[in-house]
């Protein structure tokens, strides 16, 4: 596979804007665990091997451990997670696949976020998940390669 286009040169200042949102969910108070987590989980959504493979060595850096790296597309099955992880994977879930349903982000779901995270970081978390649903839509769409390969 090689790239496509190069959309971090030739858009620039869209690119800069992207990274000053990162720079906010790097200083948002949900916990770095569960922000790669989501970042993980959707990255898998949308088959994305660059997002997947920067994500997957980003947490494994940062202490997480190869079973929960392993399990997260099986994060319901899984017992590593603790609830809070589960709620904010659902709810990435849910908001990743949209159109898969009629109620595509049910109140069950948002309940139980709303049980584990502040408003702020419930806030937080909606911009982490469309964010990173953006990154990989941009390096699928650009046949962006992972760094590792």
């Amino acid at each position: 596979m090689t790239e496509r286009i190069n959309v971090r040169e030739l858009a620039p200042q869209a690119y800069q804007a992207m990274l000053g949102v990162e720079r906010f969910l790097h200083e948002c108070d949900v916990p770095h665990a569960t922000l790669e987590l989501v970042k993980i989980r959707v990255s898998q959504i949308n088959g994305c091997a660059f997002c997947l493979d920067m994500h997957c060595r980003d947490a494994k850096k940062a202490g997480e451990s190869d079973e929960r790296l392993w399990s997260v597309a099986a994060w319901r099955e899984a017992p590593c997670y603790t609830d809070a992880e589960r709620a904010a994977l659902a709810l990435t879930e849910a908001a990743t696949r949209l159109a898969d349903r009629p109620d595509p982000v049910p109140d069950d779901i948002w309940a139980e976020a709303t049980r584990h995270y502040s408003q702020e970081q419930l806030a937080a978390l909606i911009v982490a998940i469309a964010q990173i649903n953006a990154w990989t839509r941009i390096n699928v769409v650009s046949r962006k390669v992972p760094a590792s390969l």
